[in-house]
């Protein structure tokens, strides 16, 4: 059969590859002599390959295979989808079987020959796809393995602290295959409360580390409209903390604001679910940056309440707290803490006598109310 098949491989290789340059558009170059040579050469290996088979059945295919992970990788790297391929194939097929009929009712090639090359060639074009696919994946896992490394390298640029130019960052943006915006935000991720299999799927604009404890993402323009909501929805309930939005490089400010408003929602300082903006919290992160200082203020303008016995010096630390946020107003402090007006005066005259003229110096009264928020902020105060 080898033998009648091989004086045709020349004109039915001419005709399938014009029926594919033809019916699928992703291999029609017209001026583009190369890639039709390597079309051309393609099929008639796939031919070749094919009548050799027949001719020696026990042939070993790894070498065969070998071609047709080459040609799925090149399908890859030439960013087609593998159905353009695979039609091919189909295509080919189709056309070959149709072809060696017409030989057959020419009575150019014996009757005979048909059943046996049918059922060889449906084996072949089943083993061709499935190798082909097997080095389009390998090459596509590969690609996207470069790309996801090239934009962990991206994201390691932008929130490092050393200065980066802006520069550099745009050309590794280029090769990470990430449009570059004006601002950003980077957002943290809690994985503590994220299973395996619950990971977020991100927008492609989006850059990502979540392998890291805690994950990282970078948001270009985040101030856009909706940008807020599209981070929540991303992460469906995950805690997450998004830091201020920041100039190209300087990223690591972002960062560095993103993880300690992400601490505090762990301690309970700040909300402990959902997505968390620093920029909602600004003062509350000025005021734990340094807690001991907070601790030292607390000691020096607080010490005088050590003399009253709890619970009453709780009761007067918070109307303390409430009648310097209010302004000194009493009647709104009696509404804010829900207690009767009178209650709320003699309250006002045992902290008169405890602090004395400290109570009414306008420096202790700042520096009070600060240790005062402070320390209401924090879960086991």
């Amino acid at each position: 059969m080898h033998d009648h098949l091989r004086p045709f491989v020349k004109e039915v290789t001419d005709e399938v590859v014009r029926a594919i340059r033809k019916e699928i558009h992703e291999y029609h170059r017209p001026r583009d002599d190369t890639y039709s040579h390597v079309v051309h050469r393609g099929v008639e290996q796939a031919l070749c390959g094919f009548l050799a088979r027949m001719a020696e059945p026990d042939t070993d295919w790894e070498e065969v295979k070998a071609t047709y992970h080459r040609i799925g990788r090149g399908e890859a790297d030439e960013g087609r989808s593998l159905d353009s391929f695979q039609a091919a194939l189909r295509l080919g097929a189709r056309v070959t079987w149709r072809r060696i009929n017409a030989l057959v009712d020419a009575e150019v090639l014996p009757r005979h020959v048909l059943a046996t090359f049918g059922e060889a060639l449906f084996l072949h074009l089943d083993e061709m796809a499935a190798a082909t696919t097997i080095g389009y994946t390998e090459a596509r896992l590969h690609a996207a393995g470069e790309l996801q490394l090239r934009r962990k390298r991206l994201i390691d640029l932008l929130t490092c602290e050393s200065s980066v130019s802006v520069e550099a960052i745009t050309e590794l943006a280029q090769i990470a295959q990430w449009s570059v915006p004006r601002e950003i935000a980077v957002v943290v991720v809690d994985h503590t409360r994220v299973p395996d299999t619950a990971r977020p799927i991100l927008p492609p604009e989006f850059l990502a580390c979540l392998d890291a404890q805690p994950g990282v993402m970078v948001v270009p323009d985040p101030d856009r409209p909706g940008r807020v909501r599209a981070i929540s929805a991303v992460l469906n309930g995950v805690r997450a903390a998004v830091g201020p939005t920041v100039a190209l490089d300087e990223g690591a400010r972002s960062l560095r604001w993103a993880l300690d408003t992400l601490a505090l929602s762990r301690r309970g300082v700040l909300p402990g679910t959902g997505v968390v903006r620093c920029s909602d919290h600004l003062a509350t992160l000025l005021l734990f940056r340094d807690e001991a200082l907070i601790d030292a203020i607390a000691h020096h303008r607080l010490r005088p309440l050590d003399q009253v016995r709890s619970p009453q010096r709780e009761r007067l630390a918070e109307t303390l707290l409430c009648w310097l946020q209010c302004g000194h107003n009493a009647s709104e402090v009696a509404e804010r803490l829900a207690v009767h007006p009178q209650t709320v005066r003699y309250r006002l005259r045992q902290l008169d006598e405890v602090f004395g003229d400290r109570l009414h110096d306008p420096a202790a009264q700042f520096e009070m109310q600060l240790a005062l928020r402070a320390l209401s902020l924090r879960p086991t105060a």
